[in-house]
């Protein structure tokens, strides 16, 4: 699609004490985040407010997503400092809600499954306050390494479908819709708050929007986020169409009327936007103390 983006997709630009200071906690800390990685469009208001999402594990996927603008390659190593250090933002972010996202680290024995442990760990160790929501890869459905993420105990698990059933080869290639309700279902089953996503405007009908909702509801998927997908350059898929709020918040009633807890459905909405707002009906933990830059 070439037909210019609709007024309602002007995300707010970076400004303010906030934005400066979560630019320094990233620089200072060494720290990839998915806000730069990915171009989210909501950087801007996120910094401003003094949030961010970490992303650990490096910034190169051994993936190659169609829609994500993550750099895809082979990784070469592992930090080892990385958990330490995001503990440590974390804390000087005076957090009461924290978001932890990867990479896909397909080319390692575990998928990174013992950094994300560690990493949460760490957090829990040094912030004994603050709810930790974590957005993982699939593990290539392995649930015995989803396992060793959600024995550390993540207040709130996140893994993103991200587009319906017919979709999912020509986005998002090497991933799977059964695979990703597998994990999500399995980590319900165990106890834990689930989340879960999907972009609009690649192709998908409102009959199978419907559908994908009701598959991720059946594998008791309590939050889900609905945004507008975003081409990140020429080389990626092509935006179908721009949908409207009206429709989006559409479907947020929806979501509601078939059994979902929370729902964020928005032309800009992404995996973590308010994410603090969210998590504070199922954690008791209100939402996030601004940092005081």
């Amino acid at each position: 699609m070439k037909s210019r983006k609709p007024d309602w997709l002007r995300a707010k630009l970076p400004s303010g004490q906030g934005y400066g200071a979560v630019r320094k906690m990233v620089d200072d800390n060494k720290l990839h985040t998915v806000c730069q990685s990915a171009q989210c469009p909501n950087m801007g208001e996120c910094w401003s407010r003094g949030t961010a999402t970490v992303m650990i594990l490096g910034n190169i996927c051994t993936r190659s997503c169609n829609f994500c603008a993550i750099q895809t390659g082979r990784p070469t190593e592992l930090d080892i400092g990385e958990p330490a250090r995001v503990a440590d933002a974390v804390a000087k972010m005076n957090l009461r809600h924290c978001v932890i996202t990867s990479v896909t680290r397909d080319e390692l024995a575990d998928g990174g499954a013992s950094v994300w442990a560690a990493t949460i760990r760490a957090i829990r160790n040094r912030n004994p306050g603050t709810a930790i929501e974590v957005l993982t890869p699939d593990f290539k459905g392995k649930l015995d390494l989803v396992d060793i993420v959600l024995e550390s105990n993540p207040d709130i698990f996140n893994h993103n479908v991200e587009t319906v059933e017919r979709l999912q080869k020509p986005v998002r290639v090497q991933a799977k819709y059964d695979r990703s309700l597998k994990v999500l279902k399995h980590a319900g089953d165990r106890g834990h708050i689930t989340k879960s996503g999907i972009m609009l405007g690649l192709g998908e009908t409102k009959p199978e929007i419907d559908q994908t909702l009701r598959d991720m509801r059946a594998a008791g998927v309590k939050i889900v986020t609905l945004g507008q997908y975003l081409q990140p350059s020429s080389e990626h898929l092509t935006v179908d169409r721009w949908v409207t709020p009206e429709e989006f918040a559409e479907w947020k009633r929806f979501g509601l009327e078939i059994g979902f807890d929370f729902i964020e459905s928005g032309p800009l909405v992404r995996s973590s936007y308010h994410a603090d707002e969210q998590s504070a009906a199922f954690t008791g933990i209100e939402s996030l103390q601004r940092t005081s830059a």
